[in-house]
């Protein structure tokens, strides 16, 4: 799917209250989940431990972890949305984040981003989104969170 493109940072007051973009979907592969480990340090075997994970979780194999699936808000962003004008963005903050599923090994993710704030700082804005990333085929999310951004021209 073709990400929508916003021409200036004044443009996000008109979109407030709408989901702005979805994803395409992105795979998390269990080479990811490794690398993931190995950069935060986070090896316990639910993650990193597929044959343990197959006999004794209840998930039946590994999956991702919490925080992984956090940080994957960026560059499913990236892909959903992008900015002719901008120049650099930041992430400000979180105001609430809930892991509401696991994200299995192999599955594929997607966000989708409604835009519920756009606050002028000028010469930047301040962006509040709610996110839901999905699991493919899943019932529930994987997380819900309220993600605020800055960016600048």
């Amino acid at each position: 799917m073709p990400a929508r493109t916003i021409e200036s940072l004044a443009d996000f007051a008109a979109l407030v209250g709408e989901e702005v973009a979805v994803s395409d979907w992105f795979e998390v592969s269990q080479e990811r989940i490794d690398l993931f480990a190995r950069a935060t340090e986070d090896f316990q075997w639910i993650h990193v431990d597929p044959k343990r994970a197959a006999a004794d979780s209840p998930y039946g194999g590994t999956i991702a972890h919490g925080f992984m699936t956090l940080s994957l808000l960026a560059p499913l962003f990236e892909d959903a949305v992008k900015i002719e004008e901008e120049g650099m963005g930041i992430n400000y903050g979180l105001n609430r984040v809930r892991f509401t599923a696991p994200v299995p090994s192999g599955a594929r993710v997607r966000g989708r981003f409604k835009l519920t704030e756009a606050r002028d700082l000028a010469p930047g804005v301040q962006l509040a989104w709610d996110v839901t990333v999905e699991v493919e085929g899943g019932e529930r999310p994987a997380c819900v969170v309220e993600w605020i951004t800055r960016r600048y021209p």
